[in-house]
C-alpha cells in the first residue's frame, strides 16, 4: 500500500467541499460542546432534608439547653443531614442540526488538508488479521502518530488486527466525526471513502 498526499485541488475534484476561513469555526465550536455535553450521563444526586433517613423528631427542646433552638436532625446543618441546593439527575443533551452539521465538517476537512495531514490510498486491509501487519501497514503510510484512517467500511480480520493499537484508530466515513479528525495527527483517507464525505459535506 502506498499513500499520496490528499490536496484542495484534489478535495474539490471529490466534491468535499471546502469553506474559508473565516467561515464555519462557530459551528465546529458548537458541534464539539454537543459532543461533550451528550458524553455527560447526568447522573450526579444529591438528597434533600426531605429524602434522607431519619424522623421529625426535635433533637432537644426549644428553651433552657443554652444551644440553639433546631429542629429535627435532617436539616443540613448537621452531619448526615440534607444537602441544600445539590446536584440533582439532568439531561445535558444539545442537539445540532444538520446544516450545523455539514459546515463543521467542510470546515474541519478543509482544515485539515490545507495542513497536509491527509494522506489517500487505494486501499487498507490486513488480511491475515495480526496486529504485527497492521502496525507495519501503517508505518509504511506515515510515521506519525495518533492515526485516523477512513474508509467505507473494513473487514473483520482489519478491525481484529487493530482492536489493540491505541495510538490508531479506525473509522468508517459515514460514523467519523469531527472531534476524531481533530484529535488526529495524520488521517489516511481511503479512496473508498471519498464518495460518502462527499455526500456528508454536500
Amino acid at each position: 500500500m502506498s499513500a499520496n498526499n490528499f490536496t484542495l485541488e484534489a478535495a474539490t475534484a471529490a466534491n468535499i467541499v471546502t469553506v474559508g476561513s473565516d467561515k464555519g469555526s462557530q459551528a465546529v465550536h458548537d458541534l464539539i460542546v454537543a459532543y461533550q455535553a451528550n458524553r455527560r450521563t447526568g447522573s450526579a444526586n444529591t438528597k434533600t432534608r426531605g429524602e434522607v433517613n431519619g424522623n421529625n423528631k426535635k433533637i432537644f427542646r426549644q428553651k433552657g439547653t443554652g444551644n440553639a433552638r433546631h429542629g429535627d436532625k435532617r436539616a443540613p446543618i448537621f452531619v448526615g443531614g440534607g444537602v441544600v441546593f445539590g446536584p440533582r439527575p439532568c439531561d445535558y443533551t444539545k442537539k445540532v442540526n444538520k446544516t450545523t452539521r455539514r459546515l463543521a465538517l467542510r470546515r474541519v476537512l478543509g482544515d485539515v488538508i490545507t495542513a497536509g495531514k491527509v494522506l489517500t490510498t487505494p486501499e487498507f486491509v490486513i488480511a491475515d488479521g495480526k496486529t504485527k501487519s497492521f502496525v507495519k501497514a501503517v508505518a509504511d503510510l506515515t510515521p506519525a502518530r495518533d492515526v485516523l484512517i477512513i474508509a467505507a467500511s473494513f473487514d473483520e480480520a482489519t478491525y481484529l488486527a487493530g482492536r489493540n493499537v491505541q495510538n490508531v484508530l479506525l473509522m468508517t466515513a459515514a460514523e467519523v466525526n469531527i472531534e476524531q479528525i481533530m484529535k488526529a495527527r495524520c488521517i489516511i483517507l481511503v479512496d473508498s471513502a471519498l464518495e460518502t464525505l462527499a455526500s456528508r459535506t454536500a
